[in-house]
């Protein structure tokens, strides 16, 4: 594994209003840049996840995405833990004084980096899953000339009234913990992220996955123990603030949300030049295929293609969809 390296913007402004003094973009590399500079594929992370999950789930010897051939630059998103975070930044944006920060925000970042420090004026694919590939729309709407091919999995251009549902309930799970403390606590909200992961459980994977009894697979005897075991686990390791700042920029996710097109969702996913293919999961209940189904009709030659799985929204996570996927992948490469 390459070494994370870290890029540093001084006074960076905010779309939604204030400044971070010093806005701090965590990143890895690996491969090898070509001399023409035409292998670059750029992989955001997601919620609550990083670098490496992306690199687990994404990269790899005879995938898609090799390093023996790409040049793959991974980025953390702001508020993950990694990069500028609440649990991070010193006074007087720590913990919950944290600034508000939108996908608009991060792949401006993103393209500082590319353009200010690893010398990249072109990328050859822009992917990832869940917040990675939201962060593909915005790349393809925000600067639309930079990038040969998007694909973005499970996700969505603008996130939908259904999905902010989902997100108001995690956020009520942790801010009614009373260890809270209205994001200014002593210990963390034990109860709250417990709470948050059971509500995450029963969202990440779909109902068929649970009928008949998938969880199995993750060598958990009941649903309980798979909550417990798999999701508790997985987010009490995060600090809520983080989870809290980053779930309002998954909220805030809207491609058209800009001077450039003052919130017509048709003319963002118009202005998208890259060839485009959306990967919906046939069971995701925050991006179901109907949403992909029509930015894909709103985007030049896009193409939706369903991911028939019963994983719900972790279809990346599962072995058996990954050649699905690298298939897609694969043809945006050779193109």
């Amino acid at each position: 594994m390459s070494q994370r390296q870290v890029f540093e913007a001084k006074d960076f402004a905010l779309q939604k209003g204030g400044v971070l003094p010093a806005a701090r973009l965590v990143y890895r590399t690996l491969g090898t840049l070509a001399p023409a500079r035409d292998n670059v594929v750029l992989i955001p992370s997601w919620y609550s996840g990083t670098d490496k999950e992306a690199e687990f789930c994404m990269v790899g010897p005879g995938r898609a995405i090799d390093p023996a051939r790409h040049y793959v630059v991974f980025t953390n998103l702001l508020c993950g833990g990694v990069s500028s975070s609440p649990s991070n930044t010193p006074a007087p944006f720590e913990a919950g004084r944290f600034p508000r920060v939108t996908l608009f925000d991060n792949v401006r970042l993103q393209h500082m980096l590319l353009t200010q420090r690893l010398g990249i004026e072109r990328l050859r694919l822009v992917t990832g899953w869940s917040m990675g590939g939201c962060q593909s729309f915005q790349w393809g709407a925000q600067y639309p000339d930079m990038m040969q091919a998007i694909a973005p999995l499970c996700c969505s251009a603008r996130t939908a009234n259904f999905n902010k549902v989902f997100l108001f309930s995690l956020r009520r799970a942790l801010e009614l913990d009373p260890a809270y403390a209205d994001g200014f606590y002593t210990r963390p909200p034990v109860r709250g992220l417990k709470a948050f992961a059971t509500i995450y459980a029963g969202w990440g994977f779909s109902e068929p996955f649970f009928r008949t009894e998938g969880f199995r697979l993750f060598g958990a005897a009941t649903y309980a123990e798979f909550v417990q075991n798999f999701w508790e686990n997985a987010f009490l390791r995060h600090d809520a603030n983080d989870l809290l700042a980053l779930l309002q920029t998954w909220h805030d996710g809207d491609i058209s949300d800009n001077p450039s097109y003052g919130g017509d969702l048709d003319a963002a996913l118009g202005a998208i030049k890259a060839r485009t293919i959306i990967m919906p999961g046939a069971y995701d209940s925050y991006f179901p295929p109907v949403d992909s189904q029509y930015e894909a009709s709103r985007i030049a030659g896009a193409e939706c293609r369903v991911i028939d799985s019963i994983w719900g929204h972790m279809t990346l996570w599962n072995p058996a969809d990954q050649p699905f996927i690298d298939a897609a992948l694969a043809e945006l490469l050779r193109d």
